[in-house]
């Protein structure tokens, strides 16, 4: 048995090892970081949304920002549009499942929001739908995925694709990334509270 899990760590630190290696994804998380802070400098809140184990992970990510990932600071906006049943049961039920995210966007999404959404195949269609909604109220868009990107790519301002096609890893590498998203964020934020 320890040869599995040796087997399955060492796959995602050879994940790691080529996230760490490529420049265009860790550009890509400080430029989402930094436009994700400058919105909330100018008043604008974070949604976040993701299917499975991506919701966790939606939902991990808002704790960090609403609570502290690391120091004691003020709360940050940010939302997971993953938790509230009523509304996902209401709007899966009576407009249906692609829905769930968009529909939410909707009503709380505005000019110069961002949109984070996270699908490991890039295919989820309920993340698609959303990412579609939040570009036509002005938002800025960011995407995590993996394998090839699916139809995701193209579609955000930001795009982080981890270079693997195993779901587990990818989701790993996600959430590697999101607390350095959120580290980052909360920097830029805090700084440019301290020179306004």
């Amino acid at each position: 048995m320890t040869s599995l899990v040796r087997e399955h760590l060492n796959g995602t630190a050879a994940t790691i090892q080529k996230v760490l290696a490529d420049e265009t994804i860790l550009s890509t998380v400080a430029a989402a970081a930094e436009a994700t802070a400058a919105s909330m400098l100018k008043g604008g809140k974070l949604l976040v949304a993701g299917n499975g184990g991506s919701a966790a992970d939606a939902q991990h990510l808002v704790a960090e920002f609403v609570c502290r990932l690391v120091h004691d600071r003020a709360a940050m906006r940010a939302v997971a549009l993953t938790v509230d049943s009523s509304n996902l049961t209401a709007i899966g039920n009576d407009l249906g499942f692609d829905r769930l995210f968009s529909r939410q966007i909707e009503a709380l999404g505005a000019t110069g929001d961002v949109f984070f959404g996270i699908s490991t195949s890039g295919n989820s269609p309920n993340i698609l739908a959303a990412i579609d909604e939040a570009k036509k109220r002005g938002m800025i868009t960011v995407g995590f995925t993996g394998k090839d990107g699916g139809r995701m790519v193209g579609l955000c301002d930001f795009t982080v694709i981890i270079p693997s096609s195993i779901t587990a890893h990818i989701q790993e590498c996600h959430l590697a990334l999101e607390h350095v998203f959120c580290a980052m964020t909360e920097r830029c934020y805090f700084e440019g509270l301290k020179q306004s």
